[in-house]
């Protein structure tokens, strides 16, 4: 379970420093990628629940 929390951690701040750092000057191009970068997290917290239980049913 530790290599999921340590990806999830880099993903977590890829989206923070994309945020502060690397801005889109497009409003809409931002804001879309702000949703894609969210819904990765989203997908990976997902995974991570999914994978959790795989193992608690063992």
């Amino acid at each position: 379970m530790k290599p999921h929390l340590i990806v999830f951690a880099v993903l977590i701040a890829a989206f923070i420093a994309y945020n502060f750092f690397f801005r889109i000057e497009d409003d809409r191009m931002n804001t879309v990628a702000n949703i894609v970068l969210a819904s990765i997290l989203f997908g990976y917290i997902a995974f991570m629940a999914y994978a959790l239980l795989k193992k608690m049913k063992k």
